[in-house]
C-alpha cells in the first residue's frame, strides 16, 4: 500500500477536467460547513482533491460494494484526517443508515442511475441532512425537455446506448423532486463542457 502511487488507481479524465471549476464554487458554497457527504465516488478523484483543498471539511466519500475497494484504496493511500475511509451506500438499498451531514454532494451521476434510483435519492436524502444544510448536483441536464447543446444530445443517446435506464435528466423533473424533499432551489450554476452545478438549501420547516 506504501508503494502506490496516483497513477496505480483508477483514473476519470473527466473529474480531472471538472475538478479545479467545482472547486471554485465548493468554497464559497461550503463555506462554515464541516461535513459532506459524496454519493458516488467513483474513482475517488474528487473525494481527495476537494478533502485537501478543504482541510476544515470532512469529506465523507461513498459508493456501491463493487466499486469500494479500488476507492478504499486510494483513501487509504491518501492517509488525510479529513478523508475516512469510505462508505457503502447504495440509493435503492434503504434506510442509508449512514448518518447526517451539512452538505450531500454527487457529480455525474444521476444521468447513470435509473430514474427510480434517482426517486430513491432524493426519498432518502432528507433522513441525511442537518438543518441549513445543502444538496449539490453536478453534471449535464435538459430544460423544459431540450438538450442545451447538441453534444449533450449525443452523450445522451451514448449513455442509453450502454444502458437503456440511463439518460441525461430533465431539470425540472429532478426539481420537482428536489421541491418535494423539502429543498429550494437555490443556485443554478453553468459549468464548462455544458454542465450545470444544481444547488438546494433546506427548508427551515422540512422535517428534522
Amino acid at each position: 500500500m506504501a508503494n502506490d502511487s496516483e497513477s496505480d488507481f483508477p483514473f476519470s479524465q473527466a473529474c480531472e477536467n471538472n475538478k479545479y471549476p467545482i472547486l471554485e464554487h465548493l468554497k464559497t458554497l461550503l463555506t462554515g460547513f464541516q461535513s459532506v457527504l459524496e454519493i458516488g465516488s467513483g474513482t475517488g478523484q474528487h473525494a481527495l482533491y476537494f478533502a485537501q483543498s478543504l482541510p476544515n471539511l470532512t469529506w465523507h466519500s461513498s459508493d456501491v460494494a463493487s466499486n469500494l475497494a479500488s476507492l478504499s484504496r486510494r483513501i487509504v493511500h491518501a492517509s488525510l484526517e479529513n478523508l475516512p475511509e469510505p462508505i457503502r451506500l447504495d440509493v435503492d438499498r434503504r434506510p442509508w443508515g449512514c448518518g447526517r451531514f451539512d452538505a450531500v454532494f454527487t457529480a455525474n451521476s444521476l444521468h447513470i442511475m435509473s430514474e427510480s434510483s434517482v426517486e430513491n435519492l432524493f426519498v432518502e436524502i432528507p433522513d441525511h441532512l442537518n438543518a441549513q444544510a445543502q444538496l449539490l448536483i453536478y453534471g449535464p441536464f435538459k430544460y423544459k425537455g431540450a438538450f442545451t447543446t447538441a453534444s449533450n444530445a449525443s452523450f445522451d443517446e451514448w449513455l442509453k446506448e450502454r444502458n437503456p435506464v440511463s439518460g441525461v435528466r430533465d431539470f425540472e423533473w429532478i426539481n420537482a423532486l428536489a421541491q418535494r424533499a423539502g429543498l429550494r432551489l437555490k443556485q443554478d450554476l453553468s459549468m464548462p463542457a455544458n454542465n450545470q452545478l444544481l444547488v438546494w438549501d433546506k427548508h427551515s420547516s422540512a422535517r428534522p
